[in-house]
């Protein structure tokens, strides 16, 4: 089995937040990032697609389709976006990087047709990042 990984990057705002919280409450659980007026990040995506290479081609998938199916699919949709108000599919969700990270799996998985969906990481800092392998 052979692993290809592609990088995306996007810029947003989100604030975390349980609505059925108290102010207190949401700022003993998430800090500084429950702040009303929200935050943002650099968001680094990576998408792992596993298989075996086509012998006729020696790719598992070709990577600018992958480029183009995580931008039509997901950064179009959160590329300077603010998560908790402008991205349809995340309404009502708290915008964690394990809700995102679940969330792309469900939006990407049907449609790569090559090769298998293998993880979905994201980055929201050089030192924070969730990866989700679709279990």
């Amino acid at each position: 089995m052979v692993y290809i990984t592609r990088k995306e990057y996007f810029c947003a705002s989100h604030r975390l937040f349980n609505e059925s919280f108290t102010d207190e409450k949401n700022l003993e659980t998430f800090g500084k990032c429950s702040n009303p007026a929200g935050h943002g990040h650099n968001y680094e995506l990576s998408v792992t697609v596993a298989g075996e290479p086509d012998p006729k081609t020696g790719m598992i998938i070709d990577l600018k389709k992958l480029s183009d199916l995580i931008k039509e699919e997901i950064i179009n949709h959160v590329d300077h976006k603010n998560l908790n108000v402008d991205v349809d599919f995340l309404q009502g969700v708290i915008p964690t990087t394990e809700n995102l990270a679940r969330i792309f799996w469900k939006i990407l998985n049907p449609k790569i047709k090559l090769g298998k969906l293998y993880s979905i990481q994201i980055s929201e800092t050089a030192k924070n990042f969730t990866e989700y392998r679709g279990e």
